[in-house]
């Protein structure tokens, strides 16, 4: 390996550092518009920025937070103090990381499948977001579930996109986040997601090395292996963790440093749970299992908010709940019964 191999590594591997995980907070502007929405809250640039103010910001973070997901406008923004966003996570020992897909859209000449666009210029963006501050990056896939789908040249499409971009990402100095979601929505058997969720992820393990990808520069955000919301039969928690890891096992190298999960519609308190029954028991992987949720994380901390200025500290404390939680999740200590602290 040499310099710029190392560098991704330990990049790679603090992001993944013990009973830490990552926070997202890169909502695009119609996906942030609808969470205000929620709270009867407008969205505005100061909106937004007082928010994610308050996401950054929060005492402690730094103890089970290991990188935040900025979306680009956040990446540029600074506290009501003055201080930028990029320089208060690094303050506190948290590395500032950026969305940079431009969201998916319909695949040409495959109906119902999704392809993620942002291709096009995107060296040039990796080369300021590096320069603003940015140790690594995200780009997520979309893979629905239904009649005929996926398809081959659906997920191919998608594995190839991920591929590329972590390429370039990796070009830059910056650490690839590689986020191939099969979606929640539909009344598929976890059986199906299972079936799904190995094909998808050998293609893009395999897009990943056509591609020259480092893999120890390199960190793996998926779905976990769970029935669709219609399906009649949902699934325990440990039926849930227990389909995940095997799942993992079969697809994904050793040398990866690490995997974060993203919440995909769960609810707060059931994604730690799925989390913590992974790492349960003093149970070994060949990589940390570990956490990277957005709404997961947030909606306490937004329900709390509801736009106030006074309601800060009380959402903050909500997070941070919410971190620690997680954090205990990622070394199998979590309780339920913890989660009564946080009233």
């Amino acid at each position: 390996m040499n310099t710029s191999h190392d560098e991704l590594n330990a990049v790679a591997r603090r992001m993944v550092a013990k009973a830490k995980g990552i926070l997202a907070i890169d909502e695009s502007f119609p996906s942030i518009k609808k969470r205000f929405d929620s709270i009867g809250v407008e969205s505005t640039e100061e909106t937004r920025r007082a928010y994610r103010e308050l996401l950054i910001t929060t005492p402690g973070a730094g103890d089970y937070v290991s990188g935040m997901i900025l979306f680009d406008e956040t990446l540029r923004q600074s506290t009501a103090r003055g201080e930028k966003f990029v320089d208060a996570l690094n303050r506190q020992g948290i590395l500032p990381g950026i969305k940079v897909d431009t969201g998916s859209k319909p695949l040409a000449g495959f109906p119902g499948e999704e392809v993620t666009e942002g291709l096009d210029g995107l060296r040039a963006r990796l080369t300021e977001y590096k320069n603003i501050g940015a140790k690594f990056c995200k780009w997520r896939a979309v893979i629905n579930i239904g009649p005929g789908i996926p398809t081959p040249g659906g997920i191919n499409a998608n594995a190839h996109a991920l591929a590329r971009y972590a390429a370039l990402c990796q070009e830059q100095g910056l650490v690839p986040i590689v986020e191939p979601e099969v979606m929640m929505e539909g009344d598929h058997t976890i059986d199906r997601c299972y079936d799904v969720t190995v094909e998808v992820l050998r293609r893009v393990f395999a897009a990943l090395s056509d591609q020259r990808v480092l893999i120890e520069g390199t960190i793996l955000k998926t779905s976990m292996v769970i029935p669709g919301k219609k399906c009649p039969r949902q699934a325990d928690v440990q039926q849930v963790a227990d389909m995940t890891v095997r799942c993992l096992l079969n697809t994904v190298p050793a040398a990866l440093p690490g995997i974060v999960f993203l919440s995909g519609g769960q609810s707060a308190q059931v994604a730690t749970e799925h989390l913590n029954a992974m790492n349960a028991g003093g149970k070994t992987h060949p990589w940390p299992l570990s956490f990277s949720y957005g709404r997961a994380l947030q909606d306490p901390a937004l329900k709390t908010w509801k736009g106030q200025a006074a309601n800060v500290a009380a959402a903050q404390k909500a997070l941070f709940h919410r971190e620690r939680m997680n954090s205990l999740a990622c070394a199998g200590q979590y309780r339920v019964d913890l989660e009564k602290q946080a009233a």
